[in-house]
């Protein structure tokens, strides 16, 4: 049997707290000051509404196997790496200009698909490298 997809939106950062919300399950919501803590409260709403109702008021996609994608928005995913990735970093690794990178970054811009799939795959292709990598 295949496993149920419930997608996970990491928000933008406001002021104090990341949140993030079940695209696919009304009423699950998660913060936290980081967006780890934001992802680990979320875990905690789904196992609290598991735990806490009937089966008859689980919602269908928490009923048997399921997986949970987590996505960032661009802006967030941006900001949260921004200590890690730098505007050079980024432009070498996607081939985006840094001003077009920091105007997606401070969300004055939104990307076209095509934008948002050079990042994406930019990251993908680091991330395979560095868990190839032996030292």
């Amino acid at each position: 049997m295949k496993s149920k997809k419930i997608n996970v939106i990491i928000l933008e950062k406001t002021e104090d707290h990341y949140s993030a919300f079940a695209q696919d399950i009304e009423g699950v919501y998660g913060a936290g000051e980081t967006a780890t803590e934001a992802r680990q409260s979320i875990l905690e709403a789904i196992e609290l509404l598991k735990e806490h109702n009937s089966d008859d008021n689980i919602p269908e996609a928490l009923k048997g196997e399921y997986v949970i994608k987590f996505q960032f928005d661009l802006a967030s995913l941006l900001s949260y790496y921004q200590g890690i990735f730098t505007n050079a970093a980024m432009e070498r690794l996607t081939g985006i200009n840094q001003r077009q990178i920091q105007r997606y970054a401070a969300g004055e811009s939104n990307p076209r698909p095509e934008q948002k799939a050079k990042i994406r795959d930019g990251l993908h292709k680091l991330g395979k490298e560095l868990i190839e990598l032996e030292l």
